[in-house]
């Protein structure tokens, strides 16, 4: 996730506004790293409850930059942010993670994640499988 952070961060840092004094650019430009790796480990530690990352870091630095890069901004944000969701996808498909044991994606009565194993091709157990969408015929 390292890498995803570092690529969105060196895509906009030229962006930050250039006509902040030098000592609070460079303040501005740590800030921005710091939200980029922030909102990566989020999503690498919790991929399936944080919905929509690419609008909680742009929201989160928008303030450093002039209106007039903030498409720009934006626009480099969503990507970085949807390649390191595709990778994560791809890994808890592929099982790479949660220690290469697929887990239920419910949640207990108690409001814990579900410790079972789904069925085949599935995202749910046996106990939580009404909660799978059904596919409508066409």
């Amino acid at each position: 996730m390292y890498q995803y952070s570092r690529a969105i961060y060196r895509s906009i840092r030229d962006l930050i506004d250039p006509y902040a004094a030098p000592e609070v650019r460079l303040e501005y430009r740590r800030a921005v790293l710091e939200q980029c790796e922030q909102t990566m480990e989020r999503l690498a530690a919790d991929p399936l409850y944080f919905a929509k990352p690419e609008r909680a870091l742009f929201q989160d630095i928008r303030r450093y930059f002039p209106i007039t890069c903030q498409a720009q901004v934006n626009w480099a944000v969503q990507a970085g942010v949807t390649a390191a969701v595709e990778f994560i996808q791809g890994q808890i498909e592929s099982g790479a993670l949660d220690g290469g044991v697929a887990r239920c994606r419910a949640t207990t009565s108690k409001g814990k994640p579900c410790q079972r194993t789904p069925l085949p091709d599935r995202d749910y157990c046996p106990s939580h499988q009404h909660l799978e969408r059904t596919k409508v015929a066409a």
